[in-house]
C-alpha cells in the first residue's frame, strides 16, 4: 500500500483509509476480520465521527482493537465532531466535550486527527481556535482538519488558528465529479461549468491540504452504488473493459481512478467487506493511464470541450 503525508503534518498514512460509519452493527468476528485484513494490506488509517452509530461505531472499534491486541502507535485514528441533532455546533464547549467522549469511546489517550464535520453557519473562529489549543496542549489531539468546507470557510477558520489545517474530507467519486468538472469546462454554458465549491480541489492543492474523498462508490447523496448498477450501463461497460486490462475489479478501478489524480488524495472506504478492501489494495498497485482516466470520466456522462 502506497503512503502519503497528511497535509504538512509529518504524519504518514496509507493512501486509502477505512471509514467506520457502518461498523456499529457488525458481529465482533467480522469486524476483527475487517480490521486485521486492512492492516495486513498496509491500511493503517481509520476514520470515525462521534455521530456514527450514535457513538457505537467508536465503541465497537475499540473493543476490536483490544481483542486483536493491536499496538495503538501502529494505527492512525481520526474522528469528527460538530453535528448535533437538528443543528451544527462548533462552540468551544461542544468541541471539548466531544473530544473527551470520543477518546473514552475509542479507549485511547489521543486522536491523531480531529475534523470539524460540517460547516457551522454560527462559527466563531476564535472560539474554535481556543478549543483546538486546549486539546492540543492537553495531548488529546495531535492534528486538525475540516470536512465539507469550501475555500472561504477554510480561510476564515485558518486565520484564527495557530496550527495548520491538514485535511478536508469531501464527497467525490466517478459519479460525483464536481470538484473537477468546472476546471474542464471553463467559460462554457454548461451545468458542469457552474461553481459549486469555490474551486476547493485546486485550493487544497495550493495550500497542501489533503483531500479525503468520501463515498467513493456512491452516486448522488447516498442514493446507491454505481458499480454494477443497471442505471449506468455505459459506465459499467467501460469500467469492466478497463478493469480487465489492468487485472483488477471495477470496485478497485473506482478507487484507482481517484488515486490517479495528482492531488494525492486519501480515499475513505466505507465498505465492511474484507474482500472489497483486498480489491482496492490490489488496484492501488496500478497507475491508471491518462486516456483511461478520461475515458471513465466521459463514460460517467461528463463532457470534454
Amino acid at each position: 500500500m502506497n503512503r502519503l503525508q497528511i497535509g504538512t503534518s509529518g504524519l504518514e498514512a496509507s493512501e486509502v483509509s477505512i471509514g467506520c460509519m457502518r461498523i456499529g452493527g457488525m458481529e465482533p468476528a467480522k469486524l476483527d476480520a475487517l480490521i486485521r485484513t486492512s492492516l495486513d494490506l498496509g491500511i493503517d488509517f481509520y476514520d470515525h465521527a462521534d455521530i456514527y452509530g450514535g457513538g457505537k461505531c467508536e465503541e465497537v472499534f475499540a473493543a476490536s482493537v483490544k481483542r486483536l491486541g493491536l499496538d495503538r502507535s501502529k494505527i492512525i485514528l481520526q474522528s469528527k465532531c460538530g453535528i448535533r441533532k437538528g443543528f451544527f455546533d462548533f462552540s468551544k464547549e461542544h468541541i471539548l466535550t466531544s473530544v473527551d467522549a470520543i477518546l473514552k469511546r475509542l479507549d485511547t489517550d489521543y486522536l491523531d486527527i480531529l475534523l470539524l464535520h460540517r460547516p457551522d453557519a454560527l462559527i466563531e473562529p476564535d472560539e474554535v481556535a481556543s478549543a483546538f489549543e486546549t486539546v492540543l496542549k492537553a495531548g488529546k489531539v495531535r492534528h486538525f482538519g475540516v470536512s465539507n468546507f469550501n475555500p472561504g470557510q477554510v480561510e476564515l477558520l485558518q486565520a484564527s488558528l495557530p496550527m495548520k489545517l491538514h485535511a478536508n474530507q469531501l464527497q467525490m467519486s466517478v459519479m460525483h465529479t464536481g470538484m473537477v468538472d468546472r476546471g474542464l469546462t471553463v467559460n462554457m454554458r454548461h451545468d458542469n461549468s457552474l461553481d459549486r465549491d469555490g474551486g476547493i480541489l485546486d485550493y487544497c492543492r495550493l495550500k497542501k491540504i489533503t483531500v479525503q474523498p468520501w463515498s467513493p462508490f456512491q452516486f448522488g447523496f447516498f442514493e446507491g452504488v454505481f458499480v454494477d448498477n443497471p442505471k449506468f450501463p455505459e459506465l459499467n461497460k467501460v469500467m469492466g473493459a478497463i478493469a480487465a486490462e489492468y487485472g483488477i475489479t471495477k470496485t478497485g478501478l473506482a478507487i484507482a481512478w481517484l488515486q490517479r489524480h495528482p492531488a494525492k488524495m486519501q480515499t475513505v472506504l466505507g465498505t465492511t467487506n474484507p474482500g472489497r478492501v483486498k480489491e482496492v489494495a490490489d488496484a492501488c498497485k496500478i497507475t491508471l493511464s491518462r486516456p483511461h482516466w478520461y475515458e471513465i470520466y466521459r463514460a460517467a456522462g461528463n463532457i470534454l470541450p
